[in-house]
């Protein structure tokens, strides 16, 4: 029975504070409608008066077209499908050149103090320290990449027109010094790298060549290693040392158990075991030293031919490769100032005045309409 009266006792005393009289409140807001109105109004003036103190701020506006890192999708699988084992290794763990990549050196450190020094924005930014004047920068400057279009957006606002327009372009020149001195596609890198392998690859077949004449011709040796079986040798030997090449060269971006390197190791160890059988059949001791020689000659013939594939094959992908940036929109002169937005900022500024003392008398009346307890 207490528990019962208690509990109606308590849900009488609620009912009137969860009540709101929204008719009494509307009333309430509509007797105080001059103040609600014109003092919104007068903040509103004073905001728009305000902005005239602002210093005017032109925004130049610049686009362009990044290097699109290679040829078509179809000219590049007939590439690789023409390819060995080498295939992917001097690309292996690099980035592709992409728009991302590009925003990316645009908004780098060196990028920024070139323009720095340039244009002198330290002292004209009236900063001490060389990395207050690179975010004074970067808030001035604003760089995107548009993935629907593949453009890449440069923004600058500046006080003086002239001056907004000749760093969006600056902005264009120097990311093109700077890819310049780079080599960021895949087809430069696969191209570097087989050339310095090809280099060395020509070397060690000039050494087996001239070792195998020092040896001498021997039908007998022909006979006890057959052209056959040191063809098929030197093939799995030069595949096995392509695939642990790119093995090797994977493992220092990847880890041993990554899920990529699995058919890596996996094909490694089954041409090694593929050589000791060819090794066991071939055995070099049961033969002359010129059978040694011969097989190591094959080797590097075949290793050698390999290898100028693929050099070819970079070459192609190289010279087909577009790396020009191309401006789509120069920045021009702005003729009119982007900030500050003097309408839009006392609208917004009137808005959250009439907001905020429309709460206040809301809460007010609320407060008033309450019972004491």
């Amino acid at each position: 029975m207490t528990q019962t009266t208690f509990q109606g006792a308590t849900s009488d005393a609620a009912a009137p504070a969860a009540e709101i009289n929204l008719i009494d409140l509307s009333r309430e807001l509509a007797r105080h409608w001059r103040r609600l109105v014109l003092l919104p109004i007068v903040v509103g003036a004073l905001a728009l008066g305000a902005t005239y103190l602002m210093a005017p701020q032109f925004t130049a506006r610049t686009s362009l077209l990044p290097p699109q890192g290679g040829s078509s999708g179809a000219l590049s699988a007939a590439l690789n499908s023409s390819l060995g084992s080498l295939a992917g290794l001097a690309g292996a763990g690099g980035a592709k050149g992409s728009g991302d990549m590009y925003v990316s050196l645009l908004q780098s450190q060196t990028v920024a103090d070139k323009l720095l020094d340039r244009f002198k924005l330290q002292e004209l930014y009236k900063t001490n320290f060389r990395f207050e004047s690179r975010d004074m920068l970067k808030s001035k400057s604003r760089i995107s990449f548009n993935k629907k279009d593949g453009l890449i957006v440069i923004e600058v606002d500046d006080a003086n027109p002239q001056r907004a327009a000749e760093i969006a372009n600056q902005y264009v020149d120097e990311l093109r010094t700077m890819t310049a001195s780079m080599s960021l596609t895949e087809a430069q890198r696969k191209r570097a790298f087989f050339e310095k392998q090809l280099e060395r690859t020509k070397l060690r077949l000039t050494e087996a060549q001239s070792a195998l004449q020092a040896a001498g011709f021997s039908q007998g040796a022909l006979r006890a290693e057959p052209k056959a079986a040191a063809e098929e040798y030197a093939r799995t030997k030069a595949e096995l040392t392509s695939t642990e090449v790119r093995l090797n060269s994977m493992r220092s971006v990847l880890a041993d158990r990554s899920p990529e390197l699995a058919p890596l190791i996996a094909a490694a160890n089954a041409l090694r075991a593929q050589l000791r059988s060819l090794e066991q059949k071939t055995d070099v001791a049961q033969g002359p030293d010129y059978v040694s020689k011969y097989r190591e000659f094959k080797y590097q013939e075949a290793l050698f031919e390999q290898i100028g594939r693929q050099f070819e094959a970079a070459r192609l992908e190289e010279s087909l490769e577009d790396n020009s940036i191309q401006v789509v929109d120069k920045a021009s002169v702005p003729e009119w100032k982007s900030k500050p937005k003097r309408a839009s900022i006392a609208m917004a500024v009137a808005l959250i005045a009439f907001i905020l003392l429309a709460i206040h008398v809301a809460g007010r009346h609320m407060w008033r309409s309450t019972p004491l307890r």
